[in-house]
């Protein structure tokens, strides 16, 4: 009986994620503009981003310092964005979820205890820190936030 040869060097093709979901509060400053990074730096691969809030500001647009950054630092227009309620069933979908806060890491696990194995801080792999909510605050604290996810995001492009 002859036996496939199976080369155990090579990761399997088929290993990225597929289907990625961003989760802060209001789905109006942070997750969409890590989801608008995500997406300009997956654009020629098969990978779906979407943003949702757990707390979101349902239809609105995206906080209007956060997409200024985003179109001055990353030259992207996040001006389509509308904010998303988090349901459960999102967490289930996705194949991985990355969140701002440890906070939000617990309330997603309460809600989708199935999920636990896919959610992760966005900044997992540098600090384990939480990405701070800059809404209604000076714009060096957007900046910082923003500096803080560019990184995050970054940081897991080796991995999708």
């Amino acid at each position: 009986m002859l036996m496939a040869s199976v080369d155990l060097q090579r990761e399997p093709e088929n290993t990225v994620f597929r289907q990625i979901l961003i989760v802060c509060r209001g789905n109006i400053c942070r997750s969409p503009t890590a989801q608008y990074l995500f997406q300009r730096r997956t654009n020629s691969r098969d990978i779906e981003v979407r943003s949702a809030g757990l707390n979101a500001v349902v239809g609105s647009p995206m906080d209007a310092t956060a997409m200024q950054l985003l179109n001055e630092q990353e030259g992207v227009d996040g001006s389509t964005h509308r904010a998303l309620q988090l349901v459960p069933f999102m967490l289930r979908g996705a194949d991985l979820v990355l969140c701002m806060e440890k906070d939000h890491m617990v309330e997603m696990m309460e809600a989708a205890p199935e999920a636990r194995g896919k959610i992760y801080l966005l900044d997992k792999w540098l600090d384990g820190r939480d990405i701070p909510d800059p809404f209604r605050k000076k714009r060096s604290v957007f900046e910082r936030t923003h500096e803080m996810i560019v990184r995050g995001v970054d940081s897991w492009m080796r991995y999708l």
